[in-house]
């Protein structure tokens, strides 16, 4: 059988199969050829419960395959879906792993990757034109060595802050359903339970960011006020920890470009929230 075809990484140049297979040395790939695969919801709730660390919930979120609808999405993106314009590229095509420093006292929530940008970079907000947004914001504010993130591997580091999301598979229109939310919500939940001693603030990147650390939070034993906060750019809300540590929950609209586009998210805007962290 022939090998299947393989195109150069754009930073390192190291020819790459797509999806990528775990541990085959893709820049900032957290999982290895053994880290356990979660192939059903009852299994990503029990590997996510084992967890000890961040690294290590990174390496199995970075392998899930409990969801096939998204499964087979992500990958035939890969494959014979990929934009014209990075047709030389390979796809990393697999979940997206969080991304910044383990112990940060600030966590980003967006809603799920985009099919040629984290999809293919395999790093959150990566590649595409989101990312230009809340990665040049998070420049401005001190956050990230660089004000752009095109590929892994590209220097960029993140101080004091971590990006994540809801779903963590790249969905049809941008559009996962319920049962895929809850399957994938119990990654968001232990990192919030790994997160929770030194967390400070988190910031949801649009209602469905906002929706899923409300209802995490809450599933969690955390005090979340009744009613439900409602969220809007600039909303905020105060999360309680079981030991009583307060959370800052802080919404923004989405960096997305029909928000961007039309301006009904601004720079200024995006800055005010993030001041607020």
């Amino acid at each position: 059988m022939a090998a299947p075809p393989t195109d150069p990484h754009p930073v390192t140049g190291q020819p790459f199969g797509s999806p990528v297979p775990p541990g085959t040395g893709w820049p900032g790939d957290p999982a290895d050829a053994d880290t356990p695969v979660a192939r059903t919801t009852a299994r990503v709730g029990r590997l996510a419960r084992s967890a000890d660390t961040v690294a290590e919930l990174d390496a199995m979120v970075s392998v899930c395959r409990a969801c096939p609808r998204l499964v087979r999405w992500r990958e035939s993106v890969a494959t014979t879906g990929r934009r014209a314009s990075f047709a030389d590229q390979p796809y990393w095509g697999r979940p997206g792993p969080g991304f910044g420093d383990p112990s940060s006292p600030v966590l980003v929530v967006g809603l799920a990757p985009a099919a040629n940008g984290t999809n293919r970079t395999g790093r959150m907000f990566t590649g595409d034109r989101s990312g230009d947004w809340i990665y040049a914001a998070l420049h401005r504010a001190g956050y990230a060595s660089q004000p752009t993130s095109v590929a892994s591997g590209d220097g960029l580091v993140l101080h004091g802050i971590r990006i994540v999301a809801a779903v963590r598979c790249a969905p049809p229109a941008n559009k996962p359903t319920t049962q895929e939310r809850h399957t994938c919500g119990q990654w968001l939940a232990r990192e919030l339970e790994l997160s929770g001693p030194h967390l400070r603030s988190v910031l949801a990147l649009g209602s469905i960011g906002w929706d899923a650390a409300i209802a995490t939070a809450r599933g969690l034993g955390w005090t979340v006020p009744r009613p439900k906060p409602k969220f809007g750019h600039g909303a905020e809300a105060e999360l309680r920890t079981p030991e009583g540590r307060p959370v800052r929950l802080l919404g923004s609209y989405h960096v997305s470009q029909q928000n961007t586009f039309t301006g009904k998210l601004t720079e200024q805007m995006l800055d005010a929230v993030i001041a607020r962290l």
